[in-house]
Order: C-alpha cells, then sequence, then structure tokens
C-alpha cells in the first residue's frame, strides 16, 4: 500500500532557537519541514545535534533580509510543484547595541526588513502554494513587546512599539530615515515595531484572503523564551539575568523545546483552527493551562491601519 505523504511546513530560522524546537515539534507530528535558513552548514549540524531524521527536513537558504533572496527561495520552492501545508514565519534578529542602522541588500534598516519586510513578501508570494493543500495554515511568531494591552508592551526601555502616522515609510525607508515612524534610530524598538507589523500583517492577510482561500492565519505568543539565541546580541548581562528573572520573579520562562512544541500545536491541531486569532499561554505559566484567544492592542487590531501599512508594504517590496 503506497504511503500518503507527510504534510509539509516551511519554518522560517529553523537553524535554532524556537524555529529549530518547531521543526522537531513537527517532525514529531509526522510532518516533513523545510527549514528556511541564512546559514545552511549551520542548521544540518543543529539538525544533527536533535537527532533529527534525515528523511523528515530539508534545509533550504533563505535570508529574509534580501527581498532578491525571499523571491529565489520562492521561485525555488514553486519549482518543486508540490503543495503547502503551512508556513511558519518565526525567524528574527534582535540588535539591541546597534548606534547607527545597518542597511539590507535594498537598503532598509534591517530589522524591519528582516522580521517583517522578508515574511511580508514571502507570505505573500507563497499564498497561491498554500491555497493548494486541504487545511493551509499561516502561523507567524508574535511577541508580547509588541501588544500594549500587556505589561510586557507598555515597558518604556528603550520605548513601546508605535508606527506613528507610517512617516518613515511614506518617505521610502532608506537613509536616513530608519524608523517606521520616522524619529531617530532606536534599535530595540525597531525590534518592537517590526513585530507589531508581523501582528498587524496576519490580521490583514486573513481580512482579504481567508473567506476566498480557507488559509488559517495566526500568530501566537508562546511565552518568554528568555534564553533563546535572539538575544545573542544583547549585553552579555542581560544574557545571564535575563532568563534568571523570568524563572523567578515573573514566572513568565518558557524552554526552548516547550515553545517549539506550542508553534507545532498552533501548526497542526484542531483546536488553532480559528483565523484572525492571537494565541497566548499567558504572562505566568501555569502547568496544564491551554491556550487562549489573546486581546491585541488597538495598534495591532486597527483594520484601517492595517490595510494601509499593507500598501505602503507592498509598494516597498514592490509586490
Amino acid at each position: 500500500m503506497t504511503q500518503a505523504p507527510k504534510p509539509l511546513a516551511i519554518v522560517t530560522g529553523g537553524s535554532s532557537g524556537v524555529g529549530l524546537h518547531s521543526t522537531n515539534a513537527l517532525i514529531g507530528k509526522g510532518w516533513r519541514v523545510i527549514m528556511a535558513v541564512r546559514d545552511p552548514d549551520k542548521t544540518l549540524r543543529a539538525a544533527q545535534s536533535l537527532n533529527l531524521p534525515e528523511d523528515s527536513y530539508e534545509i533550504a537558504h533563505l535570508d529574509l533580509s534580501s527581498l532578491a533572496s525571499v523571491r529565489a527561495f520562492h521561485k525555488n520552492f514553486r519549482s518543486s510543484n508540490r503543495a503547502l501545508d503551512a508556513l511558519v514565519c518565526n525567524a528574527a534578529t534582535y540588535l539591541p547595541q546597534l548606534t547607527e542602522p545597518m542597511r539590507s541588500p535594498e537598503g532598509y534598516e534591517i530589522s524591519v526588513a528582516t522580521n517583517y519586510f522578508g515574511h511580508f513578501l514571502l507570505a505573500n508570494l507563497m499564498l497561491d502554494d498554500l491555497r493548494q493543500a486541504p487545511a493551509p495554515r499561516l502561523v507567524t511568531l508574535g511577541t508580547v513587546t509588541a501588544n500594549s494591552e500587556e505589561f510586557g508592551g507598555r515597558i518604556p526601555i528603550p520605548a513601546p512599539a508605535d508606527l506613528g502616522d507610517f512617516a518613515g515609510l511614506r518617505a521610502g525607508f532608506k537613509a536616513p530615515v530608519s524608523m517606521i515612524d520616522g524619529k531617530p534610530f532606536k534599535p530595540g524598538k525597531a525590534y518592537k515595531d517590526s513585530k507589531l507589523c508581523t501582528m498587524m500583517m496576519s490580521r490583514e492577510l486573513h481580512a482579504r484572503y481567508h473567506a476566498e482561500t480557507g488559509i488559517v492565519f495566526s500568530t501566537l505568543y508562546p511565552g518568554c523564551v528568555a534564553d533563546t539565541p535572539l538575544f545573542r546580541n544583547a549585553p552579555k548581562a542581560f544574557q545571564r539575568i535575563f532568563p534568571w528573572f523570568q524563572r523567578n520573579v515573573t514566572k513568565g520562562y518558557v524552554s526552548q523545546p516547550l515553545s517549539g512544541a506550542r508553534v507545532a500545536q498552533v501548526v497542526t491541531d484542531a483546536d488553532f483552527i480559528q483565523s484572525g486569532v492571537h494565541w497566548s499561554w499567558g504572562n505566568r505559566q501555569q502547568e496544564g493551562r491551554a491556550a487562549f484567544a489573546q486581546s491585541l492592542s488597538p495598534k495591532a487590531t486597527s483594520a484601517a491601519r492595517s490595510a494601509e501599512l499593507w500598501e505602503l508594504t507592498a509598494g516597498l517590496v514592490a509586490l
């Protein structure tokens, strides 16, 4: 008897942290995963360190900071003539110690280019591939620091996420502009802003395409993965103190394997078929607690602002 093919997921940033452990968890649920990454050699070593079955994953080059790389990745995937069951937009860069903005190949500030522009273009390009699958999902990693409905999203260090009236995007988002709101560069805020944009992107994808395609669009916050390699560029003292603080003070700490398991749940389980939802397990972790639909701030849920952000971004990525 011919065995049915495994469902297929693409996980961006699968070389480490949440992406790597999401890959592991999806494989454990019987999926095949394309690990879309900047560094294939590093990713192979990481996959081997977890003893991932060689017939359950592929490694493909994708540099989300480069719009040309995103297009090349999609072209290569399309040539394989496969349906895609899930796209997991996980990869992110966080560079809080920069004093001047780094730029993408197209000249955009690197955090927004990588975390948001790259995923925006990738998600749009992959819609036709997803719609061929029987029950497709597009899952995007959000963060509490971009949701001002929660305490973590109101912390003023360096500033809460705030896109203003998109003045920086309207101005073309190239030097000397480095922030979406057009204000002076703050690297930590650039990260928060980019993640707010991805959460708004998911809502707008739902509004535009869910009814037509049946694709389930959702975001999630798996908890505070305080020791993830995302923080590799943070100050060394922060890297030591932050995990301890999250474990012992806020009780928000979530391990990398648990975060991956939660992503895999949102990708595969029947409890997560509602589109347009942000899933959370809460800020203070409770063993056995089920996920719930978390409220997002008006900054993330305004239909008019999400549509406006969409149109500005589409122009900048030449969609």
